[in-house]
């Protein structure tokens, strides 16, 4: 059965919206179709409803607003600030400054799709078998999508079926049974979901890393300091290392290929495809749109997204992921060879005057940014992230595969889970250097110390904002000195930050590690045009004020 069909059919999709997003009670029929008029046990309508439960996750993670800025936008790495003569800012500012409320765009969108495709799920399992491979790759993608909204929102309605009574409203459940749902559920189906690794399919290791992170950050949903849920976390990972079979790339940037399918390090992947599927904007977000003539682009980018400049200057000296993941300074045309392959950035120098700060008439990627909002970004601001291939012509990013899980994820939960035990901390260091080896210039460079990973980290916290209009105009900055000294494993972080930036990473990290004082890196430190605070509630979103208007049962989060 192929893992994505393209046969949308709405086969009483309303007991799935219902449900799903908690805020469709209309049943919305089209064409007549209805599981009175459709044989829900046809083993191709089953196979189109698997389909639409993948593809509803590869919508959570590239629709607008979705995973990817979810986890991105409100951290320490990456932004998208309100760009002069351009527009943006509006809901990205107040992710930036983490005074997000109930209707915030970036939550909606996660309740929306999750629960949706929890619903594709729910009716598939509703008609097959108990066991088999089927029934276990649903029940993961159920799973998964129970995960993200656990860390996301914490206490949500828990639906397993999608047979109901009419009028039938579903109603909360606290995090401790999402929690226990999802670890039950992975445990049950490990065996059917087998070894084998299939491009897009998850297996026994992708439901490893499930666990792994809800082991990993145990603590951080129940406000609890229990060591035990880290050997948890180990026993997942070391799974996946010994038994795997996975190795780490040879080069960081195949993992970000717009195929992947041939990666040693991917353990789960979103398959991506820019005829049939094509999901991923970030050529367009972030890149000016005379910037799109650097990769040989046929696109129009819309300038949007950029780097937090601090968490550029925090890149070590012969780190070439700094160059992997962003696009700074000059850009340059790209070229063909002879055999008609494009090179970036390997031409002349792009024109381009607008907000011209250097004064040369070209491209010029600058590494500070004035503000997020006060007055803004001028247009040539920020750091650009290419990360992810740009395919020449019409190709862009759009057809990107999602490396949703990867060996050095594997890697780095059973480095920091050593650490925090006080156990074998020298494998803990090997395992990062292991993975930094590929992307550092030397070896003297790649090697991390145990003290260096335990110690503070080098980002330079504190607010920055030049708050003087013009693009030449840098005379008025408000600035706050925090360091990164307090941070406990702060080393670590820094790693994480440089490996996985802009791989959903970073907002569960921030929360997970803390400084001296007790308060998390998210809540406790400042960066860019956000400021410290003591609150907690930022830890987790609010339900969507969309889903609560439409079910009297939802209950809102505290703090909202």
């Amino acid at each position: 059965m192929k893992l994505i069909k393209y046969i949308f059919i709405s086969l009483a999709v309303s007991s799935l919206l219902i449900s799903g997003a908690c805020t469709d009670l209309d049943e919305s029929v089209y064409d007549k179709l209805t599981d009175e008029t459709v044989d829900v046990t046809d083993s191709e309508v089953v196979g189109s409803m698997m389909g639409e439960a993948y593809a509803q996750f590869r919508f959570l993670y590239w629709g607008w607003n979705g995973y990817f800025d979810f986890n991105e936008e409100c951290s320490d790495t990456y932004m998208t600030p309100k760009r002069i003569g351009v527009g943006w800012g509006d809901l990205y500012v107040n992710m930036h400054k983490h005074s997000w409320n109930s209707g915030q765009g970036h939550s909606e969108g996660l309740w929306h799709y999750a629960y949706v495709g929890i619903g594709y799920a729910n009716k598939t399992l509703d008609v097959l078998p108990d066991t088999g491979s089927e029934q276990a790759q649903m029940r993961f993608l159920r799973a998964l999508n129970y995960y993200v909204l656990l860390d996301a929102f914490r206490n949500v309605p828990l639906e397993t079926t999608q047979e109901f009574e009419a009028g039938y409203l579903p109603e909360q459940v606290t995090a401790d049974v999402i929690y226990d749902f999802c670890v039950s559920e992975l445990e049950a189906i490990k065996d059917d979901l087998g070894t084998a690794k299939v491009h897009g399919y998850p297996n026994r290791y992708a439901a490893d890393m499930v666990l792994a992170k809800l082991y990993l950050n145990h603590n951080v949903y129940f406000e609890t300091n229990d060591d035990t849920y880290y050997d948890k976390a180990l026993t997942e990972v070391e799974d996946i290392i010994s038994n795997g079979g996975y190795t780490l790339a040879t080069n960081y940037l195949d993992n970000f290929k717009e195929d992947i399918s041939t990666s040693p390090e991917v353990i789960f992947a979103l398959p991506l495809d820019k005829k049939n599927a094509s999901h991923n904007y970030l050529v367009n977000k972030c890149l000016v749109g005379a910037g799109a003539a650097a990769y040989g682009f046929d696109g129009s980018p819309w300038n949007g997204s950029c780097a937090v400049p601090q968490f550029i200057e925090s890149y070590e000296d012969g780190d070439n992921r700094l160059a992997y993941t962003w696009a700074g300074g000059i850009q340059y045309q790209a070229t063909e060879d002879a055999s008609g392959n494009t090179i970036p950035q390997s031409g002349d120098p792009i024109a381009f005057s607008t907000d011209d700060w250097a004064g040369q008439g070209v491209l010029n990627y600058s590494q500070q940014v004035h503000s997020i909002d006060n007055p803004g970004a001028y247009q040539q601001e920020g750091y650009r992230f290419v990360k992810y291939e740009i395919v020449a012509g019409d190709g862009g990013t759009g057809g990107d595969d999602v490396p949703f899980f990867r060996l050095a994820d594997a890697m780095f939960i059973k480095a920091e889970c050593l650490l925090r035990l006080g156990r074998d901390e020298q494998i803990a260091a090997d395992l990062i250097t292991d993975i930094r080896t590929r992307s550092l210039e030397s070896a003297a460079k790649a090697t991390r110390t145990i003290a260096q990973l335990k110690g503070g980290s080098i980002y330079d916290y504190g607010h920055r904002e030049y708050t003087s209009e013009g693009f030449a105009n840098w005379d008025t900055y408000v600035t706050t000195s925090e360091g990164g000294a307090d941070i406990e494993l702060g080393g670590l972080l820094d790693d994480l930050g440089w490996e996985f930036v802009g791989e959903h990473h970073r907002r569960q990290d921030l929360i997970r590690f803390k400084m001296a004082d007790g308060r998390n890196v998210f809540n406790g430190k400042s960066w860019f045009c956000k400021d410290a605070t003591a609150e907690t509630h930022w830890n987790y979103f609010p339900i969507p004020k969309s889903a609560i208007d439409a079910n009297i049962s939802l209950i809102q989060n505290e703090g909202y």
